[in-house]
């Protein structure tokens, strides 16, 4: 059984059982990464594709690990160096890919629905590394599976996410990767940087980082963009990290082994007290290493088409 759809393009658009299933298959893949040989033939010969319009370093890189493990061809497309800066469109630049034989593209882009535009253009899969502020469904994605590793379960969990919610795709993505396997979803921070109307996505709205994160399984922190710092959302950085910094005396608010998670870069000291960052509680890295085992089980399935009948 693989996936139905032939992209990733969101987990608005997964069901349970979708998720279920592309975790699942990591687990194998993270048998594969724990190997002393960390690779295998499974696409050997397939071309995959790294169409990035956004600077990236974790997930550019990690797709391209995930690739070099399951022993595909890698293929960056430099932008800057491309016909784009010509002119060429997203949908010419596609064809043009297909054109050379590419089996799958990851594509990152500033403009929300690029990649549903580029999935509608192609019959080769899609994977959405990011769009505008619309999903960033991967990141969420090795998100739930690091939670699952560490507590089994994600059903019933009660899970904070902080920070800059408005403008974050990462928060979209886990909302609905959390809702869908049952957690009960908060989203705490200032209301200049939460959506209006973003209950009705199934969250539980909180201004106050200490009602927040009261009994909470997880704590998620969000990146604070200090390009958008003269938008004037906060007074000032330091009167943010007064209010939703996450130190030691509010993590003692949250259950005794709460796990703290990050999407990263980390502004230390800003969202997160530099030994809280460093702490056992502290998940960060997994979700790195994790990454890399769920797009290899994304490149596998949709690529692939499945996982075959044991």
């Amino acid at each position: 059984m693989g996936l139905i759809k032939k992209d990733l393009l969101g987990l608005q658009d997964l069901t349970k059982e979708e998720i279920e299933l592309i975790l699942e298959t990591a687990q194998s893949m993270t048998e594969v990464l724990n190997r002393s040989i960390k690779k295998v033939p499974t696409l050997r010969g397939k071309l995959v594709v790294n169409l990035f319009y956004e600077p990236s370093t974790r997930t550019k890189s990690s797709f391209g690990l995930a690739a070099k493990r399951l022993s595909a061809d890698g293929m960056n497309l430099s932008i800057k160096q491309s016909s784009v800066v010509k002119g060429e469109s997203l949908v010419d630049t596609a064809k043009t890919l297909r054109a050379l034989g590419a089996d799958g593209v990851v594509i990152r882009h500033g403009v929300p629905g690029a990649a549903k535009l580029l999935a509608e253009t192609v019959e080769i899969p899609v994977l959405n590394a990011g769009d505008g502020m619309h999903e960033h469904p991967t990141q969420a994605l090795l998100d739930l599976y690091t939670i699952q590793k560490k507590r089994e379960e994600i059903a019933d969990k009660k899970v904070a996410i902080i920070g800059d919610i408005k403008h974050s795709r990462v928060a979209r993505s886990n909302i609905w990767g959390l809702n869908k396997l049952g957690a009960e979803v908060r989203l705490v921070g200032p209301t200049t940087l939460m959506p209006a109307n973003i209950e009705q996505m199934g969250a539980k709205v909180y201004t106050s980082l200490e009602e927040g994160i009261k009994d909470v399984d997880v704590i998620y922190l969000l990146r604070i963009q200090q390009e958008r710092q003269d938008k004037g959302f906060f007074p000032t950085i330091k009167e943010y990290t007064r209010f939703y910094g996450l130190r030691k005396e509010a993590l003692k608010l949250a259950t005794k082994d709460a796990l703290i998670m990050h999407p990263g870069p980390i502004n230390r000291g800003i969202e997160i007290s530099r030994e809280l960052a460093y702490s056992n509680q502290s998940v960060i890295e997994d979700q790195v290493s994790n990454g890399v085992a769920i797009r290899m089980a994304l490149l596998y399935l949709l690529i692939e088409g499945g996982l075959e009948d044991e």
